[in-house]
């Protein structure tokens, strides 16, 4: 099984995903949230130049920031600073789009807009929407001059939490992502996959799975509520207060498990987001900080349950134990995300990765 590092983007982004290949990390992800980090394609030029080995990728890459042929001109600048190490994650948008008080793009328009940049990577003449309601004709013009890279593949990963989605991966043959909380929901979603995957007329050995688990090791003594745990696991599980307020809020589906011994914090915090300013936008307080930090107004929420059961966090040898039953389901690769102040995580994880190698 391989090891991924997510990364929240920044200016520097460029030292985690050094550092993650020096300690035998494969792949290095960077967050498209334009709202909360900062632009992607850019930090993995970056990355492209202080690296030489591992993969370098959009997790996930939402369609709605960019057209597909920016998105598409994006992935061919980076894989000629970085011949072959470049990949393509994507998805509908939840953290993206409703920072923005939007809801998640259509899967169909997802798989066009899926279509046209891999016809662009493919040297193809295709038609495109390139301004609202127009379509035209469009191709890169003068890869021969060697500007871009389009030669090298870019492989595809789609971040698929529901059946429809499942089989769009099937159906193109791509590599699957999705996120999890814990063991036993991660490994019902992988097995989701896998069937939707062989039932599709696909062998078993060619799916590519990958999840995303936050977390954070314990040290001698430490509990789930030290400052420390609560600094690096604490965003994920206040992803569960957001997306309860979300609900609340916007009438937007929750796709994550709500175990009953944290539905009154859940609730709690939903009563406190209906009273977040700007009233017309109570969106911009709730995802403040989604993903990579607590936020003041969430702090009394974040309880040692909460990360229990959201997070692996634990100590050594749980966490192993964790990892070994989701490689032994068929697990290809597990992404930690790394949480901005919280740099130096990456080597307890890198440990931890060492001793699948």
């Amino acid at each position: 099984m391989e090891f991924g590092i997510g990364i929240p983007t920044a200016g520097d982004s460029w030292k985690v995903a050094q550092r993650a290949e020096e300690l035998g990390f494969t792949h290095a992800w960077f967050y498209d949230t334009q709202m909360l980090v900062a632009d992607p394609f850019v930090a993995m030029g970056g990355a492209a130049l202080k690296t030489s080995r591992i993969r370098l990728g959009t997790g996930v890459l939402v369609p709605t920031n960019r057209i597909p042929a920016v998105t598409a001109a994006g992935f061919a600048t980076l894989n000629a600073m970085a011949p072959g190490r470049i990949d393509f994650g994507v998805g509908t948008g939840f953290s993206a789009r409703r920072a923005m008080g939007l809801g998640a793009m259509k899967l169909a328009d997802m798989e066009e807009y899926i279509r046209v940049v891999y016809a662009l990577l493919n040297g193809e003449t295709t038609e495109a929407e390139v301004d609202p309601g127009v379509r035209k004709k469009i191709r890169f013009l003068n890869p021969e001059l060697g500007l871009i890279n389009i030669k090298d593949p870019v492989r595809l990963h789609i971040s698929a939490l529901g059946p429809k989605g499942r089989q769009m991966t099937a159906r193109h043959g791509a590599a699957w992502k999705t996120v999890m909380s814990g063991v036993d929901d991660g490994l019902a979603a992988l097995r989701g996959m896998q069937k939707t995957w062989t039932d599709s007329g696909r062998a078993a050995g060619d799916l590519y799975a990958s999840a995303w688990v936050w977390g954070c090791l314990l040290r001698d003594g430490e509990t789930l509520d030290s400052p420390r745990v609560r600094a690096e696991a604490g965003p994920r599980a206040a992803v569960l207060l957001h997306r309860a307020a979300d609900v609340d809020m916007e009438g937007w589906l929750n796709t994550s498990p709500v175990p009953d011994s944290v539905k009154a914090v859940l609730q709690g915090y939903v009563e406190a987001a209906r009273k977040f300013e700007p009233a017309d936008a109570r969106y911009l307080m709730n995802h403040t900080g989604h993903c990579v930090a607590i936020k003041p107004e969430e702090e009394r929420f974040i309880s040692a349950e909460l990360i229990r059961q959201t997070t692996f966090t634990g100590t050594e040898q749980d966490i192993k134990q964790r990892i070994e039953a989701m490689r032994d389901g068929g697990l290809s690769q597990l992404v930690i995300p790394i949480v901005p102040g919280h740099e130096s995580a990456i080597e307890d994880w890198g440990r931890i990765a060492k001793a699948f190698h």
